[in-house]
């Protein structure tokens, strides 16, 4: 890359041409114009201090016309913390021929190549929907050492909540969906914080408010899923002493064991609850239709795949299962 075509390379660290066109907010537009007099500078140099994506497009093309602004969007919203330059492949043949020789299939466009250290680090072709384009600024940025701005927002939401400040943990949440409206960490996240908070009405109504788009993802239906437990949790609880008293007359109560899980899930101790449905499968796996083990799977949706709680059930569960 160091030989490519283009100007003398720009002095690391030094500041922006005066006159740069400045993005909302007044920070420099991080999405510019490139050309093969430009690119050594605009993209293989600038790529030493962040992330560059170039945009390889043509006026006639219309998939290039579809991608451009999603780009865009996608760069201006992380903040800075990437760039995007646009270069015309007709208008700039030489540096497309060039670029062709070592390997990029600018044959077939809209092409976009993310730079890193002065190297190609990854490239797609063709227009993708918003979603796609994100996630793939979101591992460059991962890739480099970075997150976006809502990613960064998202873990300490997470934080927070661990912490047990579900309030704060709203706030960032929503922070997050105003800037990315279709992020399903956001949404999941703000409906648990939600129930914690003792908002159910609340819960449910940003469920429901979550695009169609992302109703199938993990964090919308494993809230959905924590949602329903929490109702369920509720009643029983409220028939939790008479719940125990059934089962010390008659421990083989499964009945009562499985509402039982159900109050000490809404309780928040999870692991008790596991205890209770792994005591069924283990004496009976049959009882219900085998309804201990699909109980347990709806725990697992709604604490998290990866919860330290789920992780500890699961692997007694398949303990029990492969034994």
């Amino acid at each position: 890359m160091d030989y490519i075509i283009g100007q003398t390379p720009r002095p690391a660290g030094s500041a922006p041409a005066a006159g740069a066109p400045l993005a909302p907010g007044g920070r420099p537009d991080p999405v510019m114009e490139g050309t093969q007099n430009t690119f050594m500078r605009d993209v293989v140099e600038a790529s030493r201090e962040m992330p560059v994506l170039v945009d390889f497009w043509a006026t006639w093309c219309k998939p290039c016309v579809q991608l451009t602004p999603v780009l865009e969007k996608v760069v201006r919203a992380a903040g800075g913390r990437v760039r995007l330059v646009k270069v015309d492949v007709d208008a700039n043949r030489a540096l497309a021929q060039q670029l062709t020789q070592i390997g990029l299939p600018l044959q077939s466009i809209p092409l976009v190549a993310a730079f890193w250290q002065g190297q190609i680090l990854d490239l797609f072709q063709g227009a993708k929907p918003e979603s796609e384009v994100r996630r793939f600024v979101e591992n460059v940025l991962k890739s480099a050492g970075g997150a976006l701005p809502a990613a960064d927002l998202v873990e300490t939401a997470r934080k927070e909540m661990e912490e047990g400040r579900a309030e704060a943990a709203a706030g960032l949440f929503s922070q997050v969906l105003e800037i990315e409206p279709e992020n399903p960490a956001a949404w999941g996240g703000l409906a648990r914080a939600l129930i914690e908070m003792g908002d159910e009405e609340g819960a449910e109504t940003a469920l429901n408010d979550a695009p169609a788009s992302i109703a199938n993802n993990a964090e919308i239906t494993g809230a959905k899923a924590a949602l329903e437990l929490k109702r369920e949790g509720r009643k029983a609880a409220e028939e939790a002493e008479e719940i125990r008293a059934r089962i010390t007359a008659n421990p083989k109560d499964y009945a009562a064991r499985f509402e039982l899980a159900a109050a000490l899930n809404a309780a928040g101790k999870r692991a008790e609850a596991a205890d209770e449905l792994l005591t069924i499968m283990k004496e009976d796996r049959a009882w219900n239709d085998d309804g201990a083990r699909k109980q347990l799977i709806r725990l697992f949706e709604a604490w998290g795949q990866t919860d330290p709680d789920t992780v500890a059930a699961r692997r007694r569960m398949s303990s029990m299962l492969f034994s």
